[in-house]
């Protein structure tokens, strides 16, 4: 996530983050987590990542007016450290 959305949307995609990956829902959001710390990103660095791919999905669906979707949340998910605007 960029530093140009309020600290207040911030705070609440890394929530959803730690939600995510607390209860391992969907487990993709764990299984990428734990490869970007392989890769050698810092715990701090992998949770932004996901949240930055969590923030594009409720873009998507908000701006589209599309439904959520778990397969290209997935999807995204899978590409990191690669951005999906990328």
């Amino acid at each position: 996530m960029e530093d140009r959305a309020s600290p207040q949307l911030n705070a609440s995609i890394l929530q959803a983050v730690e939600t995510q990956l607390r209860d391992a829902t969907p487990p993709e959001v764990k299984e990428s987590y734990d490869r970007l710390i392989a890769e050698g990103y810092s715990g701090e660095e992998a949770r932004r990542l996901i949240g930055a791919v969590l923030a594009t999905e409720i873009y998507t669906v908000l701006k589209n007016r599309k439904e959520y979707s778990a397969e290209r949340y997935v999807q995204m998910l899978r590409k990191l450290p690669d951005m999906p605007w990328e």
